[in-house]
């Protein structure tokens, strides 16, 4: 059982539809992509427990997979309990879910390099948060997903509309937000990081990353960097992934700067970064890799074959029955791909495909990024 049915759920259903699995996809909406794969769907607000347990026990599911953050994640404890395989684990899924948890098992359980951080539940508290970690800072909802409700407060005349944007974008009911100290970093990177039920950690070479609002843009593999600061991410995504437990691909974002390498977040599946690997950058893609290890098939080892990079395409405003311009055109560049991703709705910043691009190993990274941005660019939705 899939709950959350997007993009990236999409793709994990074709990866175990190939290794003989039945699934049932679960969405707030119908017709969610990765319903459009599975062999079942149901149609809930997952922030339902009850809910939840109804179709739960209507399907009695081997395994529950989460895609999204907006979940009752309580519940997967006796989920878990009864025999239910919950991906990563529960304790994982419930630490991530949830931005207060996960950062302060990193920062204080942990002993991990994060930035300075506070949490406020209001915005009085925002107003002394700010005050605390000092401006330019970052405020993110505690529960959200893809950027939303994010954003930076560079002037005291922004604390107002870092909070209404941060209520506006929470998912379910959850008010507190993170208050980040900014970080002088240089480079973002996502390290796919795999949990095997047998055998050893392994790493995807880094993937770079750039964001507005929040929410990736483009990312290219893989991403320069020191094996100083690639064997320090490495043993701090080992070190929280273990502690969190379970087997599956986890996203693992850092920061790097010029002090070294600064833990930011973690998601217990699939990273929207790590499409890049749709490209054939690796022997096996990420969604391949947590197919494998979800179901605990063997995973010998991850190799480097290309050069890629991943750009987005968004909508611009909100509609039905998108459709899509400019793909044939994008096509005609050689090694290219574009995946759109069949969301039946739009809306203005709605990741609703993606441009890839690749090369042979020793290509300049740079190149390959253009070209995909370029790529993006060419193609248009349009909507009704």
């Amino acid at each position: 059982m899939l709950l959350g049915s997007g993009e990236l759920g999409k793709e994990f259903v074709i990866a175990v539809k190939r290794m003989g699995q039945y699934v049932v996809a679960v969405d707030s909406y119908d017709n969610a992509p990765a319903q459009q794969v599975a062999d079942e769907r149901e149609v809930i607000n997952m922030l339902d427990g009850a809910a939840l347990d109804a179709i739960v026990a209507k399907h009695r599911p081997d395994i529950i997979v989460p895609e999204i953050e907006a979940i009752r994640t309580e519940r997967f404890y006796g989920y878990e309990a009864s025999g239910v395989q919950v991906v990563p684990s529960a304790r994982a899924a419930n630490f991530t879910m949830n931005r207060k948890a996960i950062r302060d098992l990193a920062a204080k359980e942990l002993g991990l390099k994060t930035a300075n951080y506070r949490y406020a539940k209001s915005f009085e508290e925002l107003q002394a948060a700010v005050v605390e970690v000092g401006i330019p800072c970052v405020v993110k909802p505690l529960m959200s997903s893809s950027g939303k409700g994010q954003s930076t407060i560079k002037t005291s005349e922004d604390i107002q509309k870092a909070w209404d944007y941060s209520q506006a974008g929470k998912r379910g009911d959850l008010a507190e937000v993170i208050v980040e100290a900014f970080v002088n970093f240089h480079t973002e990177i996502t390290l796919l990081t795999v949990t095997q039920k047998m055998g050893p950690t392994l790493f995807c070479p880094p993937i770079g990353h750039r964001q507005e609002r929040g929410d990736y843009q483009e990312s290219w593999q893989p991403c320069v960097m020191s094996d100083a600061h690639l064997a320090e991410a490495q043993g701090i995504a080992e070190k929280v992934t273990r502690a969190l437990t379970g087997a599956g691909l986890w996203g693992v974002e850092f920061f790097l700067a010029d002090d070294g390498v600064y833990f930011s977040e973690l998601s217990p599946r699939p990273h929207d970064t790590g499409m890049v690997t749709l490209a054939g950058t690796q022997n096996l893609s990420e969604f391949e890799l947590h197919a494998r290890a979800v179901l605990g098939w063997p995973i010998p080892e991850i190799q480097l074959l290309k050069i890629g990079a991943s750009a987005v395409v968004l909508s611009d405003k909100e509609g039905t029955n998108p459709s899509f311009e400019g793909v044939n055109e994008a096509l005609l560049e050689k090694n290219t791909d574009v995946r759109l991703f069949g969301k039946p709705t739009t809306r203005p910043y709605r990741r609703m495909a993606v441009a890839l691009a690749y090369d042979e190993i020793g290509t300049a990274v740079e190149n390959v990024k253009l070209k995909a941005i370029n790529n993006a660019k060419k193609i248009k939705v349009t909507s009704h």
